[in-house]
């Protein structure tokens, strides 16, 4: 008769296995179908066989894969086909992403060969690029990448901080009517944070004190224990507003997100009060998002229980279950606790039916609330590239050689 820790052993060593191999079907696609021979950078509209359906680039992506794939080499040791990917997109950003009349924002798209096709407000772009630079810095030592890598995070944190936009872009709302708080900015803020503080070490207290005040801005203005929730909109004072259906949205998957760079920072300072927050925070999203009758996790959900105003709020997306699988094998990591081994066995168990394709590789990107693809379905697009599912298989494959290991 197997023990419980042999079984569990079991479980972990089988799941690393197909994790593994998942990884090596995710980068051999992006690869194989992605890279853009002739302009540089990357495609990300590829359907399900890999096939390119729209040639303008996501600049968001540009910066995620430059990143990924200069993180794979951290992670694994330098490929050269990984290095030289990266380094298409970091050449391709900063030949065609940057608006140098405007304060060096960039773009939100661009065509295949660079000329640029719209800007937004948010500076998310910039943060990707700064990603890409500082980790391709810390696998080869440019300077040049780590002082773009500085200057980028230097404008977004600015940026999202309340600083004046180059571009003269005013804000989504009239302010004189409704000004307030969104939550992805400190929780960007926190990741971007600690790779910059990972291969910069001659800044690191900026980085420590920088760190701190996304995490203080996260409980201060967003974490609503009385709502059992983290709003992703909230007043100037963090202020819950339930009569609008903005101030009501929980995104489930961006909570879970936010759990893993919590406990990253949780670790690095030894503050076990915030690893029970996290704990907190990942329950009450598993509690409000997860689909007890299809499975998977909704894409939105209204904490008053109202209709929320997104079409897609009850789609299952690919990259709130990456984040599940990160944060729930953390928590089981932190604290030893078995519920949230099985909560990433469980999600691990959807993911495997229904959001990967044995045949050609990498996750379809969005399901129906039963979980069959919409159709046609897709493998990547403005918003899903070599990202969030490479980082969550890299990421989950070294954890669980650590949990077998120990």
């Amino acid at each position: 008769m197997t023990t419980a820790k042999e079984h569990r052993t079991e479980n972990l060593l089988q799941a690393k296995q197909w994790v593994s191999q998942e990884l090596e079907r995710c980068i051999a696609f992006w690869l194989n179908n992605g890279m853009d021979p002739v302009h540089g950078g990357v495609y990300t509209c590829l359907d399900r066989t890999g096939k390119v359906f729209s040639t303008d680039k996501s600049v968001w992506m540009q910066g995620r894969c430059g990143w990924i794939f200069a993180w794979l080499c951290r992670t694994y040791g330098v490929r050269q086909e990984w290095l030289d990917a990266s380094k298409s997109c970091l050449t391709f950003m900063e030949e065609h992403c940057i608006n140098r009349d405007k304060g060096n924002r960039m773009y939100f798209t661009v065509t295949e060969d660079g000329a640029p096709l719209r800007q937004r407000r948010y500076a998310f772009s910039e943060s990707f690029y700064a990603m890409a630079n500082a980790e391709y810095y810390g696998v080869t030592g440019d300077r040049v990448c780590l002082e773009r890598a500085r200057e980028a995070y230097e404008l977004f944190w600015n940026l999202a901080h309340g600083g004046e936009d180059p571009t003269g872009m005013g804000p989504k709302t009239i302010p004189e009517t409704r000004t307030g708080r969104g939550f992805a900015n400190p929780m960007i803020c926190l990741n971007l944070t600690s790779v910059m503080a990972r291969v910069d070490s001659e800044n690191e207290e900026l980085y420590r004190q920088r760190s701190k005040a996304c995490v203080d801005e996260i409980f201060q203005y967003f974490y609503h224990p009385e709502l059992k929730a983290v709003l992703e909109n909230t007043g100037p004072n963090g202020e819950a507003r339930l009569g609008f259906t903005e101030g009501r949205i929980m995104n489930p998957g961006h909570d879970i997100e936010a759990v893993w760079f919590l406990l990253e920072h949780a670790a690095r300072t030894d503050d076990k009060e915030l690893v029970e927050k996290c704990e907190n925070i990942f329950n009450w999203a598993w509690d409000r998002g997860w689909d007890n009758e299809y499975g998977g996790l909704l894409y939105f959900v209204d904490v008053c229980g109202c209709p929320p105003e997104a079409y897609e709020h009850d789609m299952k997306l690919w990259w709130p279950h990456n984040e599940i699988l990160i944060s729930s094998l953390m928590l089981y990591r932190d604290t030893g606790k078995e519920e949230y081994l099985d909560k990433f066995l469980l999600t691990l168990d959807y993911c495997k039916q229904y959001f990967a394709d044995p045949e050609y590789g990498e996750w379809y990107g969005y399901l129906r609330r039963d979980g069959k693809p919409t159709m046609p379905p897709c493998k990547g697009s403005t918003f899903k590239g070599p990202f969030h599912l490479p980082r969550m298989l890299s990421m989950v494959d070294k954890m669980l050689e650590e949990l077998i290991q120990a």
